[in-house]
């Protein structure tokens, strides 16, 4: 009995302590440092008072600074109807692909499976050069139509493979009865397979919400004016101005960029866990 004790201690508990530490710090040192006033923020490591994991007085200033002296939100804004409509998109296009590929036989089906797998490990940091060039003939840089059109480049492959997997859990034979019962295809698709698909689709939106959200590279290339900038990339190159950070504003900035995507996660992650279990069994 004591054995198994130590056991769990040893092999459980200590290693689940110490991830949950390692996972959680780096926010709770941004909340400390974006409450924390500038004469705690800047005072000396050596200092007999310094309290570098906690603060004595905590401040609203630097958020109000933030949102009253820059144009955070405008980036908020725009990086919210940048990553909806990318995302609408691309789980649009993954569903009917997604479903295609689990539930049609065509030839070069398998081929043309793989080949949006293969799409999907492209670099991003690859794959800007060429759709940098497309943008710039179509004149659409600085526009939030650049990023809404690129980012489903990789957003729709990998929503295409995570349904694919989901569909194929699902039982054929619903499907077939309701075909029986005199249904078409699509009206089979739309009224059994796809409500059933739920926790799946969700799942997938949810991660493409979060990629559109945090994506940061086709952002800081393809817009230029500040007002245009999403929030990965206005806090980084407007909040810093040549060797000087404004900590205070960044980890503010940082906060609230976390909030909407944290809120998603904590409404649905028990259907984001069980699309991601379905989709890795099928």
């Amino acid at each position: 009995m004591i054995e198994q004790r130590w056991k769990k201690w040893a092999f459980f508990y200590i290693p689940l302590t110490l991830f949950v530490i390692g996972t959680l710090f780096p926010f709770y040192w941004m909340a400390v440092t974006a409450f924390r006033p500038d004469h705690e923020l800047y005072r000396s490591w050596r200092a007999v008072n310094n309290a570098p994991f906690w603060t004595l007085q905590p401040t609203l200033a630097h958020f109000q600074d933030l949102l009253a002296k820059t144009t955070f939100p405008r980036w908020l804004w725009n990086t919210f109807f940048i990553a909806v409509i990318s995302t609408a998109i691309s789980l649009f296009c993954g569903l009917l692909a997604g479903y295609a590929l689990a539930r049609l036989r065509f030839p070069g089906a398998g081929l043309l499976g793989t080949s949006i797998f293969v799409t999907y490990l492209v670099p991003p940091t690859l794959l800007f050069i060429p759709l940098a060039d497309i943008i710039r003939n179509f004149q659409l840089g600085n526009t939030p139509w650049a990023l809404i059109l690129t980012y489903p480049t990789f957003l729709i492959p990998f929503c295409t493979w995570l349904l694919m997997g989901y569909f194929k859990t699902i039982p054929r034979e619903l499907e077939e009865c309701a075909r029986i019962d005199g249904a078409t295809r699509f009206g089979a698709m739309m009224r059994i397979i796809f409500p059933i698909a739920v926790p799946g689709i969700l799942s997938a939106g949810i991660f493409a919400f979060t990629l559109s959200w945090n994506e940061f590279i086709y952002a800081l290339v393809f817009l230029f004016s500040p007002e245009r900038k999403t929030v990965p990339v206005g806090v980084v190159s407007e909040l810093i101005r040549g060797d000087i950070y404004f900590w205070g504003q960044l980890m503010a900035g940082a906060l609230l960029g976390s909030v909407p995507v944290a809120l998603v996660y904590s409404f649905f992650v028990e259907y984001y866990v069980t699309g991601l279990t379905g989709s890795v069994k099928g």
